[in-house]
């Protein structure tokens, strides 16, 4: 009689020490560092580049090309690199971001610099998909908190350092320095990733890419995006053209879920949209509170307190720096306690306090009140992470985080839209296009401890 081969048990998953998590952590940070602050440096150059370029036509689309094409691509370059692994898609992706990066200094139209800008964003999608992918390969999710916070600390530099810098550039140098300094930063992240990525896993199967899910799922985000970003600024809200791309946008993701059904390797496995969806739906809660609030304050700041610019870019810096703070406490709190979900409650509990209060009364403590909900806010961000990655399985993980990468930017742009047609409604000046634009904000965070109540709690694997 033959016995049969006894079944193999699957490997454990290999412990990594700090030092390597630390190799990790230290080789994408400064990708984060580049896709985040490449987002906004451009803002203050766009005059002079209006200049030099001899034409004002659709340079707004200098920030927007590249919002667009980096948000698209991050499912797909997640997904991507659970297939190939995490250095095989990253290194690539930052020479391509170094190559557009010199196409747009060397840019002699705007037609061109638009062309080079949304090149960068491919590359910056993967920037930011494939390195936060990277530290959830090496870092247990009940750990990660740990770690999360040194990404929320570049990001809140970025976001303040981005105007700051790219101003500095553009008065003293030329705005073409802007995309020059790239070059060696991006060499030194390559150098980085080599040392810091070779012997992470392939957590997937190389099997075959899903191109027409791909295709479907950038096609839709990128006309939904560009509907959030053209309206009411290019194209009126009520205008046929508007309504045109929201619907075409619909359409292309309703085409998109009956073809996920229908392929035998779907570009979202089945079931995980189903697991993530109470999270992608806080993380796009959120960050549209996060974005409507960046785009209130400065203004706010500026109208009834008549503070220049840059005065009322340093009154942000409590909002910037509290968003951090809170990513902080949250994630060590969750490493040593293992609780997600009561964490949750109580930040969004902070920013539902602050955006009350700011609804009620702007020009009463702006400034204090702004880092109450910036810290709650911030509790949010490094936790959804998390929760989104313990509820993938391990082959998933590239392409959880890019959905809610994905998620969070298209909650952005909604924020910041809708912050700005509450402003618009009002006449600018009326305190009462504040009150609603921070009691739309308001609305989200209640909306958010609604589906939290709802949720069940998250247990983060490992640590």
């Amino acid at each position: 009689m033959i016995k049969s081969a006894p079944l193999e048990q699957p490997a454990a998953p290999r412990q990594y020490s700090h030092a390597e998590r630390l190799r990790v952590v230290h080789g994408v940070l400064l990708c984060i560092l580049l896709a985040a602050i490449d987002q906004t440096v451009v803002l203050p150059a766009i005059p002079q580049m209006a200049h030099s370029l001899h034409g004002s036509a659709h340079l707004s689309w200098v920030v927007s090309a590249y919002l667009l094409s980096s948000t698209a691509a991050t499912p797909i370059l997640g997904k991507l690199s659970d297939q190939f692994g995490r250095r095989e898609v990253l290194l690539p992706c930052l020479l391509a971001f170094i190559l557009a990066s010199a196409g747009c200094a060397l840019a002699p139209s705007v037609p061109l610099l638009l062309l080079g800008r949304a090149a960068q964003g491919l590359g910056g999608g993967a920037l930011l998909a494939v390195s936060q992918s990277a530290v959830a390969d090496v870092v247990p999710p009940r750990e990660r908190g740990r770690y999360q916070a040194w990404f929320a600390s570049m990001w809140a530099f970025a976001s303040g350092a981005g105007p700051v810098i790219g101003g500095y550039i553009a008065q003293h140098l030329s705005w073409r320095f802007i995309f020059w300094i790239n070059l060696p930063l991006g060499a030194l992240a390559i150098f980085l990733c080599l040392r810091g990525l070779g012997n992470l896993p392939v957590a997937g199967n190389r099997g075959r890419l899903d191109i027409t899910g791909a295709l479907l799922l950038m096609g839709s985000a990128t006309l939904l995006l560009a509907a959030m970003s053209l309206g009411g600024v290019d194209l009126p809200w009520l205008s046929w053209q508007e309504a045109l791309l929201v619907v075409a946008a619909l359409a292309g993701f309703a085409v998109l879920h009956v073809q996920q059904r229908l392929v035998p390797t779907p570009l979202l496995p089945g079931g995980l949209l189903g697991r993530l969806r109470g999270v992608v739906v806080l993380a796009w809660l959120n960050t549209g509170a996060i974005f409507a609030s960046i785009f209130l304050f400065p203004l706010l700041f500026q109208q009834f307190f008549h503070e220049p610019p840059a005065r009322a870019g340093i009154s942000l810096v409590p909002f910037l720096l509290s968003g951090a703070a809170g990513a902080y406490t949250a994630g060590q709190t969750t490493r040593r306690t293992g609780l997600i979900r009561p964490i949750l409650i109580a930040g969004l509990c902070c920013s539902t306090l602050g955006f009350a209060c700011m609804a009620v009364s702007p020009l009463m403590a702006p400034v204090a009140f702004s880092a109450l909900l910036g810290f709650g806010m911030g509790m949010l961000n490094p936790l959804l992470l998390i929760s989104a990655q313990s509820l993938a399985r391990p082959e998933e993980v590239g392409i959880a985080t890019g959905m809610l990468l994905l998620l969070r930017a298209m909650g952005g742009a909604f924020g910041a839209t809708l912050a700005g047609a509450a402003l618009d409604g009002s006449g600018h000046a009326a305190l009462f296009g504040y009150r609603f634009g921070f009691g739309f904000c308001l609305a989200l965070t209640l909306t958010g401890l609604l589906i939290l109540s709802r949720l069940p709690e998250i247990k983060p694997r490992g640590g």
